[in-house]
């Protein structure tokens, strides 16, 4: 993921505290490009939340009720969610030893002081402009034809004529021009290995499209985009608000 000089931030806050919350959504208020996107008052709020905006970071409150911050990034985890940026809080640092071993971006102590906050956004913003490896894709030969399982029947499409994946209830449908069918993955991730990056995106983390396959782009809620695809059905499928600043950028919006 990478990041311009004038792109924002987006940022969830959870917090089982309601003074911890707006304290530090003050101080945010000194980072222009920082944009608090969503806030949680424990971990199943936020599990529902990340899951709906796809933040680049997540400030994460480590002690909650219930679901707590360790708990929520394992369930992520667990989901094979794509992971924003943790970056954990407490008022103790018997935590950070195993905050970091579930990949915690930063760690902070309550209270948290402005000058150790300066120190997080930086670091933030260096992992934000660094570009991360595609986590799905391959080395090997990608692949040229897909099947599609329709009844008693498999399908032999080729890959271009694929128009967007999208997975529901464990899943996957592929849509083409000619019909749809069910994939022989059984995740996203594991399809998308098999095709060209540059062509296939993961714009949300339900849906998998083909770029060249887009009929119309439009904007949507909170600064995000919904695309209109070349299908029959002309179906129509929600951005992430970080794929919708990489899909601006490559489209020059």
């Amino acid at each position: 993921m990478g990041l311009s000089a004038t792109a924002a931030i987006t940022a969830v806050l959870v917090d089982d505290e309601r003074l911890a919350r707006e304290e530090l959504e003050f101080l945010l208020r000194d980072y222009p490009e920082i944009e608090v996107a969503g806030i949680a008052e424990n971990g199943v709020q936020a599990l529902e939340v990340i899951e709906k905006i796809e933040p680049d970071i997540v400030f994460l409150d480590v002690q909650m009720p219930g679901l707590d911050g360790l708990g929520l990034i394992r369930r992520l985890q667990e989901k094979n969610f794509h992971l924003p940026f943790f970056i954990m809080a407490s008022a103790f640092d018997q935590y950070a030893v195993e905050a970091f071993r579930l990949e915690a971006m930063d760690y902070l102590l309550k209270p948290i002081e402005k000058e150790r906050l300066d120190q997080t956004i930086e670091r933030a913003k260096r992992f934000l402009a660094t570009p991360q490896p595609a986590e799905s894709q391959k080395s090997g030969p990608l692949k040229t034809k897909l099947v599609l399982k329709t009844g008693q029947r498999n399908l032999l499409v080729d890959v271009a004529d694929v128009i967007f994946a999208q997975i529901s209830g464990g899943i996957i449908t592929i849509v083409t021009r000619s019909g749809s069918g069910e994939s022989t993955y059984r995740t996203i991730d594991e399809l998308q290995s098999e095709l060209d990056a540059d062509v296939f995106w993961r714009v949300h983390r339900g849906f998998l499209v083909n770029i060249n396959r887009i009929r119309e782009v439009n904007p949507w809620f909170h600064s995000s985009l919904i695309l209109k695809m070349d299908d029959p059905k002309a179906t129509e499928i929600p951005v992430s608000r970080a794929q919708a600043k990489r899909l601006k950028a490559f489209l020059n919006l």
